[in-house]
C-alpha cells in the first residue's frame, strides 16, 4: 500500500492488495433489465446524467463505444500494483480492507469489508465506512456514508448520498443526497433526493430525476416473468410510492411527474401519462371496468395536495449538499408543462362524453379507469398551472426588462429572444389564448392566482388537520396546525411581496 501523509491505521485485520487494482472502476452495472442490455461500466466520477444517457442512449453505437473506450483509458490510468491510504485517512477497527483506493480524508472505521473500491472525499466532505458495513466492487463519492451494517456491493454512489441501517445496494447508481435504509435497491439507477427510510424494495428502476419516496413495504420490483428477470420500471420525477403498494412489472410512469400510488395499491403492468395524478383502489365496482382496474386522478396533486409540491421545491434546494451536480428544483418548468399540456389535451380531446372512461377512451391513462368527474377536474388543473406558469415567466420577463421602460412591453409577447427558458414561456402564452390579453391584465390575473394557490397551500395543509382533530382527541396540542405551519406562513409571506412587486409594476405602467 501506498500510505500518505497523516494517515491512521489502528487495530485492525487485514489491509492487502493483490497486485493490479483498478479499485471498482470498470465494474457492469446492469440497471433495468437484470439480464442485460443497459449496462453502466462503472467509474469513480460517474454522474447521474452521465449514467442515464449510458442506459437509455442505447441504439446511439457510436456513443456507447465512446464511452467504452473512455472507461478502457480510465482503468489503464488508474490501476496501480498496491492500494493506495490518502492523506488524513482512518482505518480504524476495520475487519479487511482489500485492494482499495482510501481518498485523502476518507474515514473507515468498524467496517467489516472494503475490498476492490473507490472512496474519494475531501477534507470538508468526508466519507465514512463505519459501523459493520460492506463495501464491494463499488465507487463511493465524496461525503457519502455507507454505515450501521449497511451492504453496497457492484454500485456507486454520487456524492452526499448515503445508505444505512441494513440497507443493501446491489448493481446500482445512487444520486446525489438519496439515502437508502433498511430496504433493498437492486440493478436501479436512482436521481437525486430520493427518500428510501424503511423496509421496502425497488428492483430494476430507471428513475434518474429523483426527488421521489419509497414508503414502507413498497414493493417496487416485479421483474421476474418466472421465465428471467428481464422487466423494468420507468419512474417520473418526484413520484411517491406509497405503503404496502405492488406495482408489476413492465411498468412506465415517466411522463407522470410528481403522481402518487396510494396505500395497497396493487398496479397492473402500464404506461400512464398524467402529471400529478393520484392512483387509488376503485370507490366503487363499475360494470364494463376491469376488477383489477384502480382509479385515476389526473391533476389531483395540484388540486389537493399544493402544499406537498411547493414544500419539496424549497426542501430539496435546502438540504442540498452536493457541489458537482447541478440541479434544477423549480418543478413548474418546460419540460414538466409540456407533459401537462398533452396530458389536458388528451383529457379534452373525448370523442364521446361518458361517466366512465378507459384507455380504450383517452390514451395514456393506463390499466385503470376515469369518472367525467375527475375527467374535468383534472382539466381544471391542468389549465391552472399551466397558466399560472406562463404568467409567472412573463413577470419574470418583465423584470428583466423593465429598466428600458414601459414602452419595452409593447411586443413582449411577438418579440423573440435568445432567452430558451422565456421563448417556451411565450410559445405557451400565445398558444394557449393569454397573449389575447394586455401586460396588464395578465398581471392581475398573476395576482389573483398567487393568491389562490396561497389559500389552497393553507387548505391542503387544513385538511389534515380536520381529519386529525375528528379522530385523535389532543390532536391540535401536539400537531402544528395549518394556520401555524412554518412553510404555510412562508408561502402567504411570498404571496404578500410578490403581489406588492406586481402592484409597483402596475403601477408604473400608467
Amino acid at each position: 500500500y501506498i500510505v500518505d501523509d497523516e494517515a491512521v491505521l489502528l487495530s485492525n485485520g487485514s489491509i492487502s492488495a493483490a497486485g493490479s487494482c483498478a479499485f471498482g472502476n470498470g465494474i457492469s452495472i446492469p440497471v433495468g433489465n437484470e439480464t442485460g442490455g443497459r449496462e453502466i461500466l462503472s467509474f469513480a466520477e460517474l454522474t447521474v446524467a452521465l449514467a442515464e444517457a449510458v442506459a437509455v442512449r442505447r441504439s446511439d453505437k457510436k456513443f456507447l463505444s465512446a464511452y467504452g473506450e473512455f472507461i478502457t483509458r480510465y482503468i489503464t490510468g488508474c490501476t496501480l500494483s498496491s492500494g493506495y491510504i490518502g492523506k488524513k485517512a482512518v482505518i480504524r477497527n476495520t475487519g479487511t480492507v482489500e485492494d482499495a483506493y482510501i481518498g485523502g480524508g476518507a474515514a473507515v472505521i468498524g467496517a467489516t469489508l472494503v475490498r476492490n473500491s473507490t472512496l474519494l472525499a475531501a477534507p470538508d466532505e468526508r466519507t465514512e465506512i463505519s459501523h459493520g458495513a460492506y463495501v464491494v466492487d463499488s465507487c463511493v463519492q465524496w461525503g457519502s456514508a455507507v454505515t450501521s451494517m449497511a451492504i453496497v456491493e457492484k454500485s456507486v454512489l454520487c456524492e452526499h448520498s448515503h445508505v444505512e441501517r441494513h440497507g443493501k445496494v446491489t448493481s446500482s447508481v445512487i444520486g446525489p443526497n438519496t439515502g437508502v435504509a433498511e430496504g433493498e435497491v437492486t440493478s436501479c439507477l436512482i436521481g437525486p433526493f430520493v427518500g428510501f427510510h424503511h423496509q421496502a424494495m425497488l428492483i430494476a428502476g430507471i428513475w434518474p430525476e429523483g426527488k421521489g419516496n419509497v414508503a414502507y413495504g413498497a414493493n417496487v420490483g416485479s421483474n421476474h416473468t418466472s421465465k428471467a428477470p428481464d422487466q423494468e420500471i420507468f419512474c417520473g420525477e418526484g413520484m411517491f410510492f406509497g405503503l404496502g403498494v405492488n406495482i408489476k412489472f413492465p411498468s412506465d410512469f415517466s411522463q407522470s411527474p410528481y403522481s402518487i400510488i396510494a396505500t395497497g395499491v396493487t398496479t397492473l403492468p402500464q404506461k400512464i401519462s398524467y402529471p400529478f395524478c393520484l392512483l387509488n383502489s376503485p370507490s366503487s365496482i363499475t360494470p364494463g371496468v376491469p376488477p383489477s382496474y384502480n382509479e385515476i386522478f389526473p391533476g389531483w396533486v395540484l388540486s389537493q395536495n399544493i402544499y406537498s409540491v411547493r414544500r419539496n421545491e424549497g426542501k430539496y434546494k435546502k438540504r442540498n449538499k452536493a457541489r458537482r451536480s447541478e440541479f434544477v428544483f423549480s418543478v413548474f418548468r418546460p419540460d414538466i408543462i409540456d407533459v401537462m399540456i398533452t396530458a389536458r389535451n388528451n383529457l379534452k380531446n373525448v370523442k364521446t362524453n361518458s361517466e366512465i372512461y378507459t384507455n380504450r377512451d383517452i390514451p395514456g391513462i393506463g390499466k385503470n379507469y376515469l369518472t367525467e368527474k375527475n375527467r374535468k377536474a383534472g382539466i381544471d388543473a391542468y389549465d391552472f398551472y399551466i397558466e399560472y406558469y406562463a404568467l409567472s415567466r412573463l413577470l419574470d420577463r418583465i423584470g428583466a426588462i423593465q429598466p428600458q421602460g414601459a414602452g419595452a412591453f409593447n411586443d413582449i409577447y411577438d418579440k423573440k429572444t435568445n432567452d430558451n427558458d422565456w421563448e417556451h414561456a411565450r410559445g405557451v402564452l400565445r398558444s394557449e389564448g393569454y397573449g389575447g390579453r394586455s401586460v396588464r391584465e395578465n398581471l392581475l390575473r398573476l395576482i389573483d392566482m398567487v393568491n389562490r394557490i396561497s389559500s389552497s397551500t393553507f387548505r391542503s395543509k387544513e385538511r389534515d388537520d380536520g381529519r386529525g382533530k375528528r379522530i385523535i382527541q389532543d390532536y391540535p396540542e401536539v400537531t402544528t396546525l395549518a394556520g401555524d405551519d412554518s412553510f404555510v406562513k412562508e408561502t402567504a409571506g411570498e404571496t404578500e411581496e410578490l403581489t406588492g412587486r406586481i402592484e409597483g409594476i402596475l403601477a408604473g405602467m400608467k
